[in-house]
């Protein structure tokens, strides 16, 4: 009867721990308003290239005419090296311009990252290719 019962928490245990990771990971509809957009152009001060979100920082002004600085969880490293971006393609003083999710809380700066436009003029994220496209058709 007690290997029985050690055979079970041995289960329950395992259970637990294969469960930890799905709930470590977070929706961005949790935290950023998806079905909005907002562009913003900026100067990147911070390019943060790693695991689970890269983040780019970027200030620009706010509504008012006032620096500020978004934080602009990014995806994956894996899923960005599969559109081309690496550790160099950002450089700390690029312009950029930004397509963003604003946070649910007006007051927090982190916004998610959709789209950026690099200074060179190429567009990476979700957009980039019907923007590529659109650009070709004019």
């Amino acid at each position: 009867m007690r290997h029985k019962w050690i055979g079970t928490l041995m289960i329950l245990g395992s259970v637990a721990l294969l469960r930890v990771p799905a709930l470590a990971h977070h929706s961005f509809s949790a935290y950023y308003v998806e079905a909005d957009t907002v562009e913003l152009d900026g100067e990147v001060v911070e390019f943060q290239y790693k695991n689970p979100h890269t983040w780019v920082a970027v200030q620009g002004q706010d509504p008012f005419g006032r620096p500020i600085i978004y934080n602009a969880e990014w995806g994956s490293v894996s899923a960005l090296e599969r559109q081309g971006v690496s550790k160099n393609t950002l450089q700390i003083g690029d312009r950029v311009t930004i397509w963003v999710s604003p946070n649910r809380n007006p007051g927090d700066n982190r916004v998610r990252l959709k789209r950026i436009r690099l200074p060179n003029g190429k567009t990476l994220g979700g957009q980039a290719r019907i923007d590529q496209q659109r650009d070709r058709e004019r």
